[in-house]
């Protein structure tokens, strides 16, 4: 006696079965824009200068003689927008009719292309390290703002982080707000330091030894003062050369203090994230458009130190 099995039934199993719902993609966070100090008095045109004024001069000055008169030296910052960009997707009226995902789709079109525009933005606000000039210690005050770490074979080690504060601090930077924004490999090696495997005998890594320096995108200890970020955003170093050590495939690691009143870059939105959308009857589809204006610039030179690490896992 015969009875329903999979065989006798084998025209109404479905040989694939689709999700009603689509899959997204993990995305990190991003962190850069609240680095930057974004003006908001810059009304029109695409160029704004800032001037300053240096310091004064003191002299020795002798008793019943003429005072010697120096002039305050002064200076011009001018900063411009310079990135126009767009971000521009369409389904067409056949695919709205048949595709079975088409509604997920046009709803998924201006947060994708808003997320692509601010990845942009992340990375060119973390590319800022390129207003030092490359190959050259950045010397101020005495100090280098620009340095191959100097861990092994160019990795970045804890005296890299000393370093760091030192030459903020040379550069008369406050020590408040300390950032450091480094790349996933350093949280790597500074996991794996051999000094920092016994609590006992380092006690101030306690928390590191622990529980690891990551929790999410900060780090569970501060370093040297600086509250250590990590990114994927940094940018890459193809080959740089500074006193005469060398790093091949680096990444730029940034160090810097992040009081709202020093903040180390500027910015200016000429055109926030702006969407626009219509059906084009020609092509008959409906089109999905992002566009953004916005200019970035090194503002305080002092208020950085780049360490470039050789990311070896």
């Amino acid at each position: 006696m015969a009875g329903n099995t999979v065989s006798t039934l084998s025209l109404l199993k479905r040989a694939e079965v689709w999700s009603a719902e689509l899959k997204e993609i993990l995305r990190d966070e991003l962190q850069g824009m609240k680095y930057v100090n974004w003006l908001d008095s810059f009304p029109d045109g695409d160029t704004f200068k800032i001037p300053s004024l240096g310091d004064a001069t003191v002299n020795t000055y002798t008793e019943d003689s003429a005072v010697t008169y120096n002039p305050i030296d002064d200076a011009q910052f001018t900063f411009s927008i310079t990135e126009y960009l767009s971000a521009a997707s369409y389904l067409t009226r056949k695919a709205e009719q048949d595709v079975f995902y088409a509604n997920q789709v046009l709803s998924q079109f201006v947060p994708l292309q808003e997320r692509a525009l601010m990845e942009r933005l992340e990375t060119d606000i973390m590319a800022l390290q390129s207003g030092q000039t490359t190959g050259n210690a950045n010397t101020i005050n005495g100090a280098a703002h620009r340095m191959i770490g100097s861990g092994t074979s160019g990795a970045i080690s804890v005296a890299d982080f000393a370093k760091a504060l030192h030459s903020l601090k040379t550069g008369k930077v406050p020590q408040r707000n300390l950032v450091a924004i480094v790349d996933p490999s350093v949280e790597y090696e500074m996991n794996t330091l051999s000094q920092l495997t016994s609590v006992s005998n380092n006690p101030r890594w306690e928390g590191i030894v622990n529980s690891g320096i990551a929790t999410g995108m900060s780090f569970v200890a501060n370093i040297y003062g600086f509250d250590v970020y990590t990114s994927n955003y940094l940018a890459d170093i193809s080959s740089e050369t500074i006193g005469g050590t060398t790093v091949t495939g680096g990444k730029a690691n940034m160090f810097f203090s992040a009081d709202s009143t020093i903040l180390p870059f500027v910015g200016a939105w000429r055109q926030m994230p702006t969407v626009d959308t219509e059906f084009n009857k020609d092509y008959q589809r409906t089109e999905f458009v992002t566009t953004a204006r916005y200019g970035l610039k090194l503002y305080r030179p002092e208020n950085l130190v780049t360490v470039i690490s050789k990311p070896t896992i």
